[in-house]
């Protein structure tokens, strides 16, 4: 008896909590909050066909109702007339239907080819999911970066995306909905922001042990702050040889086995892309581990000290960093800005 009260309350809590959860203000994975004309022009149609749904929910609950008081049986009282086969009302009762689907297919076709059409004078950028985070490319100005994806803000962003092993699906709620990161397939997805802020992103498909940490962020600049990011991420890192503690952790960066994934553009990129983030400017980012991570001192030395224990099935291996190894490191990542 016990046991079954114990359940009982616990699944109600549970009950609880998914209820509490709407009241949740300014949540950053909130879909119907929009902060671009993309993600406006989905939640327009989602409350169109939202309300539409509920005056049919409340005509078919109320003639149900209506049906069981009016019509319930009663002693004495005569067999109802059966419209069973009565061809008139099955064609009402069928073509109603229909009209409305009808209705409501012509915003959801047109708001699909919207999205899906290709804005005029559009940033492109490349999106490659790995397992477990994003990586950006801009083609047109020659820049790798990782987790924080920077757009400008008075300009449609396209995006060329695919996956680097199993399927991914790069999702930004509040500029966008989800599109699929294919193996061997591209495909495109817009955004637009309306004003400089953050927005997060997530994976919103199941990829492995660490997908539900496979986030990311969207940064939306004005555009000379924008122009100065770009012109900021194409400078490649400096070698130091100054025989500073920073020094110590580049020297610790090259020999520990960092170099076998990593890159960083003028210290170590002679053997092209990595099957880990590009690290040139590092420091600028404000997450990292695919933004599952506040880039900081406390959560950088907890990831290199064992990378499994916060993602698990991580490819990034356990070094056995000693803990000067790590600080080193850790000040040497601090000059990639």
């Amino acid at each position: 008896m016990l046991m079954k009260i114990f359940f009982k309350f616990k699944n109600l809590k549970y009950l609880f909590l998914v209820f509490i959860s709407a009241c949740i203000d300014n949540a950053p994975l909130d879909s119907l909050s929009p902060e671009g004309p993309y993600a406006r022009s989905i939640d327009e149609l989602f409350w169109l066909t939202f309300w539409i749904a509920v005056i049919i929910f409340v005509l078919v609950q109320g003639a149900l109702l209506v049906s069981v008081l009016l019509f319930r049986d009663k002693p004495n009282k005569p067999e109802p007339k059966q419209v069973h086969g009565n061809t008139k009302l099955e064609i009402i009762w069928t073509v109603i239907p229909v009209l409305i689907l009808a209705f409501i297919a012509v915003p959801t076709v047109r708001t699909i080819f919207d999205l899906a059409r290709e804005p005029e004078d559009a940033l492109k950028i490349e999106v490659i999911g790995h397992q477990w985070w994003f990586e950006y490319k801009y083609p047109d100005y020659g820049i790798t970066t990782a987790n924080v994806l920077v757009i400008p803000s008075d300009r449609p962003v396209r995006l060329e995306m695919w996956s680097n092993d199993v399927l991914h699906n790069y999702w930004v709620p509040k500029l966008n909905g989800k599109r699929y990161l294919v193996p061997g397939q591209k495909t495109y997805l817009n955004l637009h922001a309306d004003n400089p802020d953050e927005f997060w992103a997530q994976c919103g498909e199941y990829c492995g042990l660490s997908h539900s940490k496979m986030r990311g962020r969207v940064i939306s600049l004005s555009e000379n702050d924008f122009n100065l990011w770009i012109n900021n991420e194409q400078q490649n890192a400096l070698k130091l040889e100054d025989g500073s503690l920073a020094a110590e952790g580049q020297s610790v960066f090259l020999n520990a086995g960092c170099t076998q994934c990593h890159v960083i553009n003028g210290v170590w990129d002679t053997q092209g892309d990595r099957i880990a983030p590009n690290l040139t400017h590092f420091a600028a980012r404000t997450v990292f581990a695919g933004a599952a991570l506040e880039n900081n001192k406390e959560n950088l030395t907890n990831w290199l000290a064992n990378p499994a224990k916060i993602k698990p099935g991580t490819f990034m291996p356990n070094l056995e960093l000693t803990e000067a190894e790590i600080n080193a490191l850790i000040a040497y990542l601090g000059t990639l800005k």
